[in-house]
């Protein structure tokens, strides 16, 4: 995919360097998670909401409060951060191609918008929803409208899902994208309140936050798809999937 390069529009935070003690997940499944969910289902029949419920268990079973080790050194601004490496300058390209997207379409329903932070860390970070680390794949917290990544998910997810290529790297910037704008719609609080009211469907309902994720996703990529190339399109179902 052709992006322009990344400009004052993105927000960005660099939590690589840094010392982290690690609490408590509060319950999240990050995107890696969904994706190994999906595979279940697609792949060998298993039922995602099942699957997504054990793991949310497991995951909440790991959380540890011991002090990490310094991780390698990121930037200072955001010009320094999205140039660490080509990942997280893609990433960069990314955001600020949706920010772009994202925000005439709010204006023109009348919507008020904010553009979300991209925090990059290695292997362990802290956001406003808890703990962040590497085994939970890139996710989004809506208590800080930050959307976080660790840029190495990016090589896992070509070893061990195929999804390789500038667009389904990017296209994980967009999933979580697309969990901001549910947010600034007040739809992430709206199936929050459904799962308190309604605890034997809030795994259900998780699935679909993440399948109506996927759609956004979907329509950044349609407003841009003069700069999509030959197989871009599979290689975002890859990382979808």
């Amino acid at each position: 995919m052709r992006l322009d390069e990344f400009d004052d529009s993105v927000n960005v935070e660099d939590q690589r360097g840094s010392s982290f003690g690690l609490g408590g997940t509060g319950g999240r499944i990050g995107c890696g998670g969904i994706v190994i969910a999906l595979i279940g289902w697609l792949v060998f029949g298993i039922n995602p909401v099942q699957m997504l419920g054990s793991m949310q268990g497991s995951d909440q079973g790991a959380q540890t409060s011991q002090i990490g080790q310094p991780s390698r050194a990121g930037g200072t601004t955001a010009r320094e951060s999205c140039n660490v490496n080509a990942y997280s300058h893609e990433s960069c390209n990314a955001l600020s191609s949706l920010n772009h997207t994202w925000q005439p379409l709010f204006e023109k329903a009348g919507i008020a918008y904010a553009a979300p932070k991209l925090v990059f860390y290695s292997q362990q970070g802290r956001s406003g929803c808890g703990a962040a680390e590497s085994a939970m794949g890139p996710f989004y917290c809506p208590a800080d409208q930050g959307i976080y990544i660790d840029t190495d998910f990016y090589d896992q997810m070509a070893q061990q899902l195929g999804a390789k290529g500038e667009f389904a790297r990017e296209y994980v910037i967009a999933h979580e994208y697309g969990h901001h704008v549910q947010n600034l719609l007040g739809l992430s609080d709206k199936v929050r309140n459904l799962q308190e009211s309604r605890p034997s469907q809030a795994n259900a309902l998780s699935v679909r936050l993440e399948l109506q994720a996927d759609c956004y996703a979907g329509v950044w990529a349609a407003k841009n798809g003069d700069r999509i190339d030959p197989g871009d399109i599979q290689s975002g179902l890859n990382a979808a999937h």
